[in-house]
């Protein structure tokens, strides 16, 4: 008999394993190894229209011939909800042997839309309408709270995204519960329903790295490593002790203890498909280790030395209005408007691509 993969045994410690990208062939590779999941932003679309132009420009061209008068923002959001259909076909075995409990693909509303409620919940409403495993990705600013506990009630799943702190992901979680509630009431199929609330993990400890350098603050740089692993283990003690029915989800990896210390039942761990295949060949022991405290000592140097370390773990030390000044969130903010720049930029260069006089 075989020795089961590390991410296969992941999962029969309780975790879930999505792939971090909606790259078709990449996400069928998940799927095999026991991937219930997928997520995808800006930048990952980006990234995999880049990275397979031989699939993608031949589905972009057809798009643009079939709309000549539309704009590059249209353009991009038909090719964006193309890749998000075939991504999502991928995962529906899924979504069906688990009843509709697992099996989701993770799209972003446009990252212009973080300040507007109403305009992320009219986008959201569309594309959860790209197939029935679709859960909307929403930024956690103060917008993103109201936006999400609507997108909720109206029976709509969401995942809670561009969050690195307590404070964001308690405030998400009391949104959620009162959508939840609300759409119980209105008869909403309630066994499909199971918002998700992702801790990027990785991208707070880039934001204390930053914060080191900056100020020249003398501190152990492996200490580093574990803040946004301490934030997680909180965030995920308040959740039990309080009950809340969202899933807590880490997401932006950097290193393996982003997997290997975050292992145990009842969260998500959305790995990069290069991380996850790193870890699938590392020697690394599989073990519960989700309830296991950060050492002590880390725990109160990154408390000592960093005052957005105790923004982002300590609960209630920002409110919503501050969410997206948050240092974290203004840098990620920046680098999904920019992925979508980018994104724009190819399928400008599609659609102005000289083509044969007759040509499609």
């Amino acid at each position: 008999m075989t020795e089961a993969s590390r991410m296969r045994l992941t999962v029969q410690k309780g975790a879930e394993f999505w792939n971090d990208s909606c790259s078709l062939t990449e996400l069928a590779d998940a799927v095999a190894h026991g991937a219930t999941g997928a997520t995808s932003n800006p930048v990952i679309v980006s990234a995999v229209v880049k990275a397979d132009p031989k699939t993608w420009n031949p589905v972009l061209d057809d798009i643009v011939a079939a709309n000549p008068t539309a704009t590059e923002d249209e353009i991009a959001w038909l090719l964006i909800e193309e890749i998000g259909r075939q991504a999502a076909k991928i995962l529906l075995p899924v979504h069906a042997r688990t009843a509709g409990t697992q099996g989701y693909l993770s799209i972003q509303v446009s990252p212009k839309f973080h300040a507007n409620a109403d305009r992320m919940i009219e986008h959201g409403r569309a594309l959860a309408g790209l197939a029935p495993n679709i859960a909307i990705k929403i930024p956690s600013t103060a917008a993103g709270v109201k936006a999400a506990e609507e997108l909720v009630a109206e029976g709509i799943n969401v995942n809670a995204t561009v969050s690195f702190t307590v404070s964001q992901a308690v405030t998400v979680a009391e949104a959620f519960e009162r959508g939840l509630d609300r759409a119980q009431k209105g008869g909403a199929d309630m066994t499909r329903l199971h918002p998700y609330m992702t801790l990027m993990v990785g991208r707070l400890d880039d934001l204390l790295q930053r914060v080191m350098v900056k100020e020249q603050i003398a501190i152990d740089p492996g200490y580093l490593a574990w803040a946004g692993i301490a934030v997680f283990k909180r965030a995920h003690e308040i959740f039990t002790k309080r009950g809340f029915r969202a899933s807590l989800l880490a997401a932006a990896y950097r290193h393996h203890l982003h997997w290997s210390q975050l292992i145990g039942p009842g969260v998500i761990l959305t790995m990069p498909y290069a991380w996850w295949k790193q870890f699938e060949a590392s020697d690394i022991e599989v073990e519960e280790t989700l309830d296991r405290k950060v050492r002590p000592e880390v725990l109160e140097a990154l408390q000592r030395k960093f005052r957005d370390f105790n923004l982002a773990y300590d609960e209630g030390a920002l409110a919503p209005p501050a969410f997206a000044s948050y240092g974290a969130s203004v840098h990620t903010l920046n680098q999904f408007l920019g992925g979508y720049q980018e994104l724009l930029g190819l399928v400008r260069e599609r659609m102005l691509e000289p083509r044969p006089q007759g040509a499609r």
